[in-house]
């Protein structure tokens, strides 16, 4: 039997909604530093993540807590692979070893990764298997 902390998923909600609107970029562009969202960073990125989050609220208010679960571990999962997508892009984007240093170094990460993967960890943690004792 599947059993779901109800606080710990609904703040895993707020903060995995409200981590794509926090800065998660910083880019240097002539002496003048520009924080970038999950939606300036890639388009694709945003529209997958919150369709992601969409349907695991669904899941989560309609009580299928299978699709749930099985949810919550995917988000942990593209949350990772979605830094490790920036991180390579912003390292490797033009092919030229001179101009992919020079763009890495304008390119910072911001908190708002701080607060995706936060989000998706209560997630993960806030649904477990128990057995029912007869």
């Amino acid at each position: 039997m599947l059993i779901v902390n109800k606080p710990l998923a609904i703040i895993g909600l707020i903060l995995v909604f409200v981590a794509g609107f926090c800065p998660i970029l910083q880019v240097k562009i002539i002496f003048e530093w520009i924080n970038w969202g999950l939606y300036k960073t890639d388009v694709r990125l945003f529209l997958i993540t919150y369709s992601f989050i969409a349907i695991t609220a669904l899941c989560y208010f309609i009580r299928q807590l299978k699709a749930f679960r099985l949810l919550t571990r995917v988000m942990f999962v593209w949350v990772l692979l979605m830094a490790a997508a920036v991180y390579f892009k912003s390292t490797h984007y033009f092919g030229m070893k001179l101009a992919d240093n020079l763009l890495g170094k304008a390119i910072h990460f911001q908190w708002g990764w701080i607060v995706l993967v936060s989000g998706a960890l209560l997630l993960l943690f806030s649904v477990k298997k128990q057995r029912l004792e007869v």
